[in-house]
């Protein structure tokens, strides 16, 4: 493929990895052959997936396009899924509140008992890992010019989840932008996007149709079987 002129990047992706999208943003810079690149977002790009769009020189947007929150998500020995920051917060106004009670500590020392404190430092930093990619992707990108402290300032809201609520809350194009992002505001009527969406729904179904396929390129290959169904 012929990069010279740059790279652009249709994502559509409920979120994963951190360590993932830092290695995927670092392999379209590092490809393109302008080193910057644009992420398309026909549909959802959440969690992990925002960060690749933070990496990008600008984000293209339909009206229903979404971003999200970036804080990570921890899976807890109950198998719930929980917000590193609410994890991270509760234990340290519970310890708090234990070291500035006069009265019987005891029922503090009792909830404390549930938290790990390695596991606390652990999630403060995935936080703070979080957080790191997300301002350097935007030092290079959107946001090059302003201090770290300007950049966290800016995209405050996708990094806790104070205004949001909860983790899968959307993102639009013009809250977005609001907070400083690069946004191109996509229209519906226009033919480009009518070729978008089909793409998008055509890789969409494709990838989720319970069929074996076979994916090589000139250096390897790897094989996905059909997913099983879970009989009831």
């Amino acid at each position: 493929m012929d990069l010279s002129n740059g790279l652009a990047v249709v994502i559509n992706s409920p979120g994963g990895l951190g360590l993932a999208a830092e290695r995927i943003i670092k392999a379209c810079r590092t490809y393109s052959g302008t080193g910057e690149y644009w992420a398309i977002v026909p549909g959802k790009a959440k969690s992990a997936a925002t960060m690749i769009c933070l990496g990008a020189d600008k984000i293209l947007m339909g009206p229903t396009s979404e971003l999200g929150p970036i804080d990570p998500q921890m899976r807890l020995e109950t198998g719930e899924v929980c917000s590193a920051y609410n994890i991270i917060k509760s234990y340290e106004e519970l310890f708090n509140d234990a070291v500035s009670t006069k009265g019987h500590i005891e029922p503090y020392l009792q909830q404390l008992k549930n938290y790990d404190r390695r596991l606390i430092e652990e999630y403060k930093m995935e936080q703070a890992f979080s957080e790191d990619i997300a301002i350097k992707s935007l030092e290079r990108g959107m946001m090059k010019g302003l201090s770290k402290k300007e950049i966290k300032d800016k995209i405050k809201v996708l990094l806790t989840p104070e205004k949001t609520k909860v983790h899968g809350r959307p993102i639009y194009r013009d809250e977005a932008e609001e907070f400083g992002l690069k946004i191109d505001k996509l229209i519906q009527t226009t033919p480009f996007w009518k070729l978008l969406y089909e793409l998008y729904i055509r890789t969409n179904n494709f990838t989720l149709a319970k069929v074996s396929k076979a994916i090589e390129s000139r250096n390897q290959g790897w094989i996905a079987p059909i997913p099983e169904v879970k009989k009831k």
